[in-house]
């Protein structure tokens, strides 16, 4: 079991000093860390982005007890959506106005940069209808073959898991995800997402036409994030599929020092992609 994160791992990660989550903890009970042998405080990844809520919530306005108790209320309410639960915990994203035909462009180009020479790569993708998917299934399955674990989310009839294959995971029609187009990877030594939402009354644009909010991004905490939402969003028919990688998807990414490259590399890939679209 991973030990957590250190008391200096939350301030890093959150801006929110020492004697401030101190006294946090004193007069609110939260954060509420378990206590190694040593005595010393060890933290949940879930801290985390209570913590950034919080600050978000008390910088806007709400007095520091309520924003706890809202970001605490947030954060155990299971997600329905990708986009929204994303732009909740990273609120910072860019987000673009996108035709689909672009989206399907960055999608190659994560997966692509994502599944060369990546180790443990965990691949995620919602697809919002199963004829979607069918159309791209022989690409994933050729995807699948780099992946420790490959899951696909879109209007299936039943959940589907065959060795070797991606997981077909369904998700209802009157669910959010069904209004979104995603990838999301993380791996060890690499990782990017994209997730679109598509607003209602564009039934009758051409497919490829459709038009999504798209928030992207290359930045490693981010995509591992990402990667827990879909894991939360895998349902509990695919829960014993998913949960053991709860812990690694918990542990703090480790960054390696060629981010910037690995993020100029994507962007390069991408724009060729668009070109090409």
């Amino acid at each position: 079991m991973s030990a957590g994160l250190r008391m200096r791992d939350i301030v890093d990660r959150t801006g929110v000093g020492e004697a401030t989550l101190r006294a946090w903890e004193s007069r609110y009970g939260f954060p509420a860390p378990h206590r190694l042998a040593s005595g010393h405080r060890r933290y949940e990844e879930r801290d985390v982005e209570v913590i950034r809520q919080a600050v978000r919530l008390r910088d806007g306005g709400v007095p520091v007890k309520d924003a706890i108790e809202r970001a605490r209320r947030e954060a155990d309410a299971a997600p329905g959506s990708i986009y929204a639960e994303l732009r909740r915990q990273r609120p910072e994203l860019q987000v673009s106005v996108l035709p689909k035909r672009s989206l399907i462009a960055i999608s190659r180009a994560i997966e692509d940069e994502s599944a060369y020479g990546a180790r443990d790569l965990l691949l995620f993708g919602a697809f919002q209808r199963e004829r979607h998917y069918r159309a791209s299934e022989r690409r994933w399955r050729e995807l699948a073959r780099a992946c420790e674990l490959a899951c696909a989310f879109a209007d299936f009839a039943a959940l589907r898991r065959r060795p070797g294959m991606p997981i077909e995971i369904p998700i209802a029609a009157r669910d959010p995800l069904a209004r979104e187009w995603a990838v999301v990877c993380d791996s060890d030594d690499r990782a990017a997402c994209m997730v679109g939402w598509e607003p209602p009354g564009q039934e009758r644009a051409a497919d490829r036409d459709r038009r999504f909010e798209v928030i992207w991004t290359a930045d490693r905490e981010t995509a591992r994030a990402a990667a827990r939402i879909c894991c939360d969003l895998a349902g509990p028919e695919a829960g014993a599929i998913v949960t053991p990688l709860a812990e690694r998807l918990a542990e703090p990414v480790a960054h390696s020092g060629d981010e910037l490259r690995r993020a100029e590399a994507l962007t390069a890939r991408m724009i060729a992609y668009l070109a090409a679209a």
